[in-house]
C-alpha cells in the first residue's frame, strides 16, 4: 500500500514537471524557428512568333516523271545514255535503225517531185484550155497526196530518234541493241527530281485555312534529323466524297536529290502565324486542367505567390503559348512551385531561367 502511494506520487511529479517545462512565460523556454520567404526561379512572360500547324502524312512525287517509249516500230540501233545519267531536254536517248526509214523517205520525196512536175505541166495546159478541169484536179490531188506521204515518212524518220522531253535523270534501261521494239514498250524512265512535290490530304474542316502559299515542313525516315521546307501550290477544288478530304500539293526544293518519288513523308502544315504571341516555359505549368487550361504561379505585389488560371494554345519545344490569363512581363514561377501555395512569400533566386524568345 505504501509502495503504491509512492508510485502514484511519482507520476504526479512527472506530469507537473512536464507542464512546467512548456509554460510560455518560462524564461528558459525556446520558441520554434520562423518560416522565411521561399526562393523561386522565375521567367518573364515574353512574346514571339507562334505557328499553328496541322500534322499530316503524305507521299513524295517527282516534279515530272514519264515512261520513255518510241513512237514507231523498229530495231534498236544505238543506246546513247547510261543508267542514272543526267540528261538535258532534247538529248537523243535511243536511236533506231534508220535504213528502211531513209529508203522510204527517199522514195516519197522522189514521188513528190514527179507529181509536182506533172502538176506544173497540167497547170500550163489547163490555162491554155488543152485539158479538162477533172484532169487538172487529179494532178493537183496526186501532188498533195505525195506531199503528205513525204511529210509522214520524214516524221517517221525523225521518230527513229527517241528524245528526252525534259531535263532529268534517266532510270534503268529495259532494251538492248538489236532488239525489236513496239510503240507500247517502255524503254526507260525519265525523272525530274528538283524540285519534288509532296501530295497529302487535309480534312474538310480545315478547308477555310488550307490555301496556296502556306508553308510545309517535311520529314522522312531516311533523314530523321533534317526538315525540308516547302510551299503549297495546289488545293483541290472539290472534297473527296468517300474520304471527306481535300487533296493538297506542295513543292519542295531538292537540289541534292535527297528526296525521291515514293517516299513516305511526315508533314507539318502551317495554318496561321501569330507574330506577337505570349509565351512561357512549359515547366511553369504545375497543373493541367481540361479544355486547354492550366494553372501557374506568378510573383504578385509584395513578392507573394499568386495563382493564375490560364488558357493555352500551341505547344512549342519547351514552351507553351498563353492565350488568356497572363500579361507580357508577368513573372511566372518555373522552379519552386512544389514548396509554395497562394499568398506564400517568395524571393527570386539568382538562378538562370529560360526567357521566352531568347
Amino acid at each position: 500500500m505504501n509502495v503504491r502511494f509512492r508510485f502514484e506520487e511519482l507520476i504526479v511529479v512527472v506530469i507537473l514537471l512536464s507542464f512546467s517545462g512548456c509554460r510560455p512565460d518560462d524564461p528558459g523556454a525556446q520558441s520554434g524557428p520562423t518560416q522565411g520567404p521561399t526562393p523561386v526561379v522565375v521567367s518573364p512572360v515574353g512574346r514571339e512568333s507562334v505557328a499553328e500547324s496541322l500534322s499530316l502524312v503524305g507521299t513524295i512525287e517527282a516534279n515530272e516523271m514519264v515512261k520513255i517509249k518510241a513512237e514507231t516500230l523498229g530495231i534498236v540501233d544505238k543506246i546513247l545514255f547510261e543508267e542514272g545519267q543526267d540528261v538535258a531536254a532534247g538529248d537523243v536517248l535511243i536511236q533506231l535503225d534508220q535504213e528502211k526509214l531513209e529508203s522510204g523517205y527517199g522514195e516519197s520525196v522522189a514521188n513528190l517531185k514527179l507529181s509536182q512536175s506533172e502538176l506544173a505541166r497540167t497547170d500550163r495546159l489547163f490555162r491554155e484550155k488543152l485539158i479538162s478541169q477533172q484532169e487538172h484536179d487529179q494532178a493537183t490531188s496526186r501532188a498533195e497526196s505525195d506531199g503528205a506521204v513525204a511529210e509522214l515518212r520524214k516524221r517517221q524518220l525523225a521518230d527513229a530518234e527517241v528524245i528526252a522531253p525534259f531535263t532529268g535523270v534517266i532510270g534503268g534501261r529495259n532494251v538492248s541493241p538489236g532488239q525489236v521494239i513496239t510503240r507500247d514498250e517502255t524503254l526507260t524512265w525519265l525523272v525530274d527530281l528538283n524540285p519534288v512535290k509532296v501530295k497529302f490530304n487535309v480534312p474538310e474542316r480545315f478547308l477555310a485555312v488550307a490555301k496556296k502559299g502556306q508553308t510545309v515542313s517535311i520529314e522522312v525516315a531516311a533523314f530523321p534529323d533534317r526538315a525540308f521546307e516547302g510551299q503549297v501550290y495546289f488545293v483541290a477544288p472539290f472534297v473527296d466524297s468517300n474520304t471527306r478530304n481535300i487533296e493538297v500539293k506542295a513543292v519542295v526544293p531538292n537540289s541534292d536529290r535527297s528526296l525521291i518519288p515514293g517516299m513516305f513523308a511526315n508533314i507539318e502544315l502551317t495554318l496561321t502565324i501569330r507574330q506577337q504571341a505570349l509565351v512561357i516555359p512549359e515547366m511553369a505549368l504545375f497543373r493541367t486542367l481540361e479544355n486547354d487550361r492550366a494553372m501557374v504561379y506568378i510573383v504578385g505585389p509584395g513578392n507573394v505567390a499568386e495563382m493564375k488560371t490560364i488558357s493555352i494554345g500551341e505547344r512549342l519545344p519547351g514552351k507553351v503559348e498563353v492565350l488568356t490569363g497572363l500579361e507580357e512581363g508577368d513573372l511566372v514561377i518555373v522552379e519552386g512551385t512544389q514548396k509554395i501555395g497562394p499568398g506564400a512569400p517568395v524571393t527570386i533566386s539568382g538562378g538562370q531561367s529560360a526567357v521566352p524568345g531568347a
